[in-house]
């Protein structure tokens, strides 16, 4: 995993903005590419929400992994980083280009206005504990707030069962709860919130069953057997040339990629995996 490097030699511009409640956190190399990212897009035939999705995603091909890149600063800020990306902020940066691209709104405003109304509950930046951290609430806020649904039931899923709580009892692992008491109560809220929640996965040994019903473009999520945890990694289907459904994903072995196996096959090689979850954009 390459190491978090861009704050020792880019100066970060902070973007103060009405359109948005809190300063976005922004590099010169960032906006650059923004501006670039746009000016790529703009010239896209307009398509279906799916496939956009994936003709977005593909923009971002070889683009480095790179955890915990919102953990900047003191105090949760909107964080745009184009450059480096993990599963999560791949998804939402792709989405919210999307979005913009499908409103025909592409000011930097209008993105980062779309970023934090996917990134945050109720789609305002209000604290750490305001980001969507699990993955389950992130699909459930982003469904009431009528950007995505929830297919997994639809597509075969079954309801499970679940206490969720790897946040509060790993707090260590993350920088803004492991000395901050009052994050962690408020994380704990989420959590007691996602444990009286159903929430549906398709089992791993059920997917190849079900992936016709599978769109490129769905967000799929995969869920996990380690205790406390719902998800451990995140991604974009893409049915590819063989056909077959795989995944559009930044890869903890590098960078974004398109998984070389189809992801029926993929994820007989994740650890821990049980299967998946699939959101569908609106």
């Amino acid at each position: 995993m390459k190491k978090r490097h861009f704050l020792s030699f880019v100066v970060l511009l902070i973007f103060s903005t009405t359109a948005i409640s809190q300063n976005v956190i922004c590099s010169t190399q960032d906006k650059e590419a923004f501006e670039a990212k746009i000016k790529q897009i703009s010239k896209f035939e307009k398509k279906g929400m799916g496939e956009t999705m994936v003709a977005i995603g593909k923009t971002f091909l070889g683009t480095p992994y790179v955890a915990k890149t919102l953990e900047i600063g003191e105090t949760e800020s909107l964080v745009v980083n184009l450059h480096e990306l993990d599963c999560t902020t791949f998804v939402e940066n792709v989405l919210a280009f999307t979005l913009v691209k499908q409103s025909d709104s592409t000011s930097f405003n209008q993105f980062t206005k779309t970023l934090e109304t996917i990134r945050y509950k109720n789609g305002v930046l209000n604290g750490y504990p305001s980001r969507l951290h699990y993955f389950t609430e992130w699909i459930s806020n982003n469904q009431f707030k009528g950007i995505i649904t929830d297919i997994t039931a639809a597509i075969g899923g079954k309801v499970i069962s679940k206490e969720i709580n790897f946040m509060s009892t790993h707090r260590d692992l993350y920088p803004f709860l492991k000395d901050n008491d009052a994050n962690l109560e408020k994380i704990k809220e989420s959590e007691n919130y996602l444990n009286s929640q159903e929430f549906c996965l398709l089992p791993q040994n059920e997917i190849a069953a079900n992936e016709h019903l599978i769109q490129s473009g769905d967000i799929i999520a995969l869920t996990t057997s380690i205790k406390g945890l719902d998800i451990t990694h995140t991604g974009i289907a893409t049915r590819e040339k063989d056909g077959r459904i795989h995944l559009l994903h930044a890869s903890t072995s590098g960078e974004v990629k398109v998984s070389e196996e189809p992801l029926v096959d993929y994820l007989k090689g994740v650890k821990n995996n049980t299967g998946i979850m699939v959101a569908r954009v609106q």
